[in-house]
């Protein structure tokens, strides 16, 4: 008996994640017994930041206290209100305990609010360029991502103005990626109070992505929600970055409502957390255990994270045919590569390139926008000096030779 092969729905087949993605072309080099080195990913676990011992400790104590059981899909109230407290803590924001979603991950926030808000033919705004997942779930639920200018030469701060001009009677909203991956710009309060006042002339919905509010350098960041008052926000946030614990996948994302013109939102939202059941039970006890413990962890963290910022910056700067804006936030370096278009066809080809004859893996900047972040790569400065001084030499020595030529 015969069949034919069985299809995948267009809808997951068109699916992209640039940055795992690059991934596969690394692991086939592996198997051939080339080193290399990942610089691809946003992970600090990966390196030398570790995970602070009072959350994992309660970790353990969670599971052996045999808190194993399925939790309420809104996530625990104990959490819930912990996010309260550290939101008006961090980011001056009062929130109630029934305004929280907890979710696993961000990536799971995202999911459920575009979901709640995008239709066919819905466009939505994001910053060019973006985080993929806002524009890989907007086309998973048939709507349209629309892709806003940020300034290069300014540290990536968005253009309102070009964002007014994408504003059309099909857009639900606009995402506010701040501070930014993958350019580590941090969004001024002025710039995030003119998107609010956009957004508000248009009655647009804002989404606003914060999940590396404790990570910035020289200038202190401000929450959309703080900014907006009384206008609706829907933020999201999460513990994998500021309190190390990527692996563990736990977010959230809240309603800021003081006019109460989100509670339809609300409630489907509430509905899609029903039908994935829960979040993971113990680890949920273990992020009370992290916003309400010890918080030290994190000052030593930026302090370190500040010093391989410069260092990367500078050493990016310092190899021809590349140029880098210096980021004031998160953990990236998102630097332009002069020859793309000349040397190297697209900048998915030159991070091929790289790979192959360095065994360093970037992500290509296409992969974030393909107008925006065209001739870019997207780098971490998570590594120790010296492990970034073994990639950056490589890249410089690449950058000097032709590109037929290995190393």
């Amino acid at each position: 008996m015969t069949t034919t092969s069985f299809r995948a729905t267009k809808r997951v087949g068109s699916i992209e994640y640039a940055i795992r993605d690059v991934i596969e072309f690394a692991k086939r080099l592996e198997r051939k017994g080339k080193e290399i080195i990942y610089l691809n990913i946003g992970d600090p676990v990966k390196y030398d930041f570790e995970t602070p011992n009072h959350v994992k400790e309660a970790l353990c104590e969670a599971v052996y206290a045999g808190a194993n059981w399925y939790g309420p899909s809104e996530g625990l109230s104990e959490l819930r209100e912990a996010i309260c407290n550290k939101e008006r803590r961090v980011n001056n924001i009062d929130l109630s305990p029934e305004s929280v979603v907890v979710t696993t991950g961000v990536s799971e926030a995202i999911f459920m609010t575009l979901a709640a808000i995008i239709a066919r033919g819905d466009e939505i705004l994001v910053p060019g360029p973006t985080y993929p997942p806002y524009t890989a779930y907007a086309k998973f639920f048939e709507g349209v991502p629309v892709a806003y200018k940020t300034i290069e030469e300014e540290g990536w701060k968005p253009d309102v103005e070009d964002m007014r001009a994408r504003v059309s009677k099909r857009t639900k909203g606009v995402v506010i990626i701040n501070p930014n991956n993958p350019c580590g710009a941090l969004y001024d309060e002025k710039t995030v109070k003119e998107i609010i006042d956009l957004a508000a002339e248009n009655d647009l919905l804002v989404l606003s992505d914060e999940i590396y509010d404790q990570i910035v350098f020289e200038e202190a960041f401000v929450s959309t929600a703080h900014v907006a008052e009384d206008y609706p926000i829907i933020g999201l946030n999460g513990f994998s970055k500021a309190y190390l614990v990527t692996g563990w996948r736990l977010g959230y994302f809240y309603f800021h409502d003081p006019e109460e013109k989100l509670e339809e939102l609300k409630i489907s939202t509430l509905k899609e957390s029903r039908i994935r059941l829960c979040t993971n039970t113990p680890v949920q006890k273990a992020g009370v255990a992290a916003l309400n413990g010890p918080q030290e962890h994190i000052k030593k963290m930026v302090e370190k994270l500040r010093k391989r910022r410069d260092y990367a910056w500078k050493r990016l700067n310092e190899i021809e045919g590349i140029s880098c804006t210096r980021p004031n936030a998160a953990f990236y370096v998102f630097p332009k590569i002069h020859d793309v278009g000349q040397r190297w066809k697209t900048d998915l080809e030159f991070v091929v390139d790289v790979l192959e004859k360095t065994g360093v893996l970037f992500v290509h900047g296409s992969g974030f926008c393909n107008t925006y972040g065209v001739g870019h790569m997207r780098g971490v400065f998570l590594p120790p000096i010296e492990f970034m001084e073994k990639a950056f030499s490589r890249l410089e020595r690449f950058m000097k030779v032709d590109s037929n030529s290995n190393l």
